[in-house]
C-alpha cells in the first residue's frame, strides 16, 4: 500500500464543517495516512485538538502563529504559541513566515514574530514550516541571520524561481509542492526536474490552492493525488516511488 503525506493541510478549517469524516476518510482510502496540521493562531487550537483525538496516529500538530494574524495582540497570540508548546507535543514550529500580499504594514511585527518562532523552533529542536507570500528577500533575509544547525524545516507552498529554491534549500529547507505545480501559469513544474527529489515534500494546503482539475474549488487532502500525479510526470518515476520518497522527506524533517 503506498503511504503519501501531506505535510500541510487545515483540516480544523470551517470549509469542512459539513463533510469533515467523510473528506478525510476519502484522503485514507487514496493513500494519505500522514496529515500534518498547520497553525493559524490561538482560535483554533481547540479543534486541532479535537482532530488529533479522533485520529492520533493520522494527524499530527503544529503550533505557531501565522503571519497574517500577526495584529495588534501578536504579544499575546506568542504567549500562546509558547504556553502551548510547554504544555504538549508538537511536530514543528508553523506555519509561520512573512506575507505582504496582504498587509505590508505589519512588517515590523511579522519579523519579530518570525524570529521569535524560528527561536523557539530552536529551543524545542523541532523544524519550521515557512509560509512565504510576496516576500522571498525579507524571509531570506531572516533566515541568513538565523541560520545554524537548529535551522530547518520546510518552505511551505514554495512558488519561487530554480534560484529561490536552491537558496531555500541551502537553509536545510524541504520545499513542499502542491496545487501550484499543476497550473498553467504556476512555472515550478519547468524547472522542478533540476532539484532533487530528496528536497521535496508534498501538501495540499486544503481548503486552499486546490489542484488542476479543481482549480478555484474547495481543495481536500485526498486531491494530493493530483500533485503525486504531476509530479511523477515531471520526475518520470511511478507514483508509488514519488510517494516513498517524499514520505521519507516528510519523516526526516518531522521525526515522525
Amino acid at each position: 500500500m503506498m503511504i503519501i503525506t501531506d505535510t500541510h493541510t487545515h483540516l480544523y478549517s470551517e470549509a469542512f464543517d459539513d463533510d469533515r469524516a467523510e473528506m478525510i476518510k476519502r484522503a485514507i482510502d487514496l493513500g494519505v495516512q500522514r496529515f500534518f496540521i498547520p497553525a493559524i493562531d490561538s482560535s483554533y487550537t481547540k479543534s486541532m485538538f479535537s482532530l488529533k483525538e479522533a485520529y492520533p496516529d493520522k494527524v499530527h500538530l503544529m503550533m505557531g502563529l501565522h503571519p497574517t494574524s500577526v495584529k495588534e495582540n501578536y504579544e499575546e497570540e506568542l504567549k500562546h504559541v509558547e504556553e502551548m508548546l510547554a504544555t504538549h507535543q508538537f511536530c514543528a514550529i508553523g506555519e509561520i513566515g512573512i506575507d505582504l500580499y496582504w498587509d505590508k504594514s505589519t512588517l515590523g511585527i511579522q519579523q519579530e514574530a518570525f524570529r521569535h518562532q524560528i527561536n523557539l523552533a530552536k529551543k524545542y529542536k523541532l523544524p519550521i514550516v515557512i509560509h512565504c507570500r510576496e516576500a522571498f528577500d525579507e524571509i531570506f533575509e531572516l533566515l541568513e541571520e538565523e541560520k545554524d544547525d537548529n535551522l530547518f524545516g520546510i518552505f511551505h507552498c514554495f512558488t519561487g524561481t530554480l534560484e529561490q529554491a536552491h537558496k531555500a534549500i541551502s537553509y536545510n529547507m524541504k520545499l513542499g509542492i502542491g496545487g501550484v505545480v499543476t497550473f498553467k501559469n504556476g512555472k515550478i513544474d519547468q524547472f522542478l526536474n533540476q532539484i532533487d527529489l530528496k528536497h521535496i515534500v508534498l501538501e495540499t494546503d486544503s481548503p486552499y490552492l486546490s489542484p488542476v482539475p479543481y482549480r478555484g474549488k474547495r481543495n481536500e487532502s485526498g486531491y494530493i493525488i493530483n500533485v503525486l500525479e504531476k509530479l511523477s510526470d515531471i520526475y518520470q518515476l511511478s507514483k508509488e516511488k514519488i510517494a516513498e520518497i517524499t514520505t521519507q522527506n516528510s519523516k526526516e524533517i518531522f521525526n515522525i
